[in-house]
């Protein structure tokens, strides 16, 4: 079965992570997808990794789907406004847009007080993290509402108002959160939703280089941090979007900031590995420790 047959869908940062497992899912449920970011082929955007937007459009292709890539460096609005000439002129039509751009791994500082942070590396997080949503939406969006009908999905970390360790990360992250309720208030006359997705603990390809594991043996990471065991792979996110983008009802969740964990019970779907994580349980029991 796929749900998602015919539909047109913009996967912005599909480079690696949880943009690669949305645009991967999106392909398993039949989408044409397009992936964009800004690291191709001999050209890394990204310290050291070497995964491309080309190599996650041939997983798009493989899991099923159609998948297309296009070098965007969403913080500049004049390419951001060239790739969505390019989506009308080639379809016509755009029926899913993910804001998964992030690009602040390298830039994050922690356990510092907001006064001793560089201004420097929190202004580029915001470029990167926010005003890269806003300005792929300000293009992206006209598309759906001339066709009356889309989702859009902005990926953030956590599904509340938590203080997130960090002003410049928090910032960016609640900032997605209030993204996608600003834009389903304007968009509430329509059938045009707008809401924000939260993974758990996203096992993605930086985390498992970080705990020196793969995707085979990954539960050995938990060695070096025992929270490791609750994390889940990008693809579980990836089956969440694919859920929502195939649900008639979704309209119904306009505004709300949801999470992996709800949206597979809701849906019944579960991880690449046949498990369903459950970050919000596991992080209940744990949060004390952390505090």
């Amino acid at each position: 079965m796929q749900p998602l047959k015919g539909k047109i869908a913009v996967v912005a940062g599909a480079t690696r992570g949880a943009g690669r497992g949305i645009a991967c899912m999106l392909g398993e449920a039949g989408a044409t997808v397009y992936c964009t970011g800004r690291s191709v082929r001999g050209q890394p955007a990204t310290g050291n990794r070497t995964e491309t937007i080309e190599e996650t459009a041939v997983l798009v292709t493989e899991y099923g789907g159609e998948g297309l890539y296009a070098q965007v460096d969403h913080t500049d609005e004049a390419q951001v406004k060239r790739f969505f000439e390019r989506v009308q002129s080639e379809y016509g039509r755009l029926d899913i847009l993910i804001n998964d751009i992030w690009g602040g791994d390298a830039i994050s500082e922690w356990g510092k007080p907001f006064w001793e942070l560089d201004w420097a590396k929190g202004k580029l997080m915001q470029e990167r993290a926010v005003h890269s949503h806003i300005i792929t939406s300000r293009y992206g969006v006209p598309l759906m509402v001339a066709q009356n009908s889309g989702l859009i999905i902005e990926v953030t970390d956590g599904d509340d108002f938590r203080y997130r360790g960090n002003l410049f990360y928090d910032l960016a992250k609640i900032s997605a959160i209030r993204l996608a309720y600003g834009m389903a208030q304007e968009l509430r006359e329509t059938n045009i939703t707008a809401l924000a997705l939260t993974p758990g603990f996203l096992r993605s390809e930086e985390m498992l280089d970080h705990f020196g594991v793969t995707e085979e043996n990954w539960r050995d990471g938990a060695q070096k941090d025992p929270h490791f065991i609750a994390s889940e792979t990008p693809f579980y996110i990836g089956r969440a979007v694919a859920a929502l983008a195939a649900d008639p009802n979704v309209k119904a969740k306009a505004g709300k900031a949801l999470a992996t964990w709800h949206l597979a019970k809701e849906y019944g779907f579960v991880d690449r590995d046949g498990n369903r994580p459950d970050w919000g349980a596991y992080f209940e029991t744990i949060k004390h420790t952390l505090a």
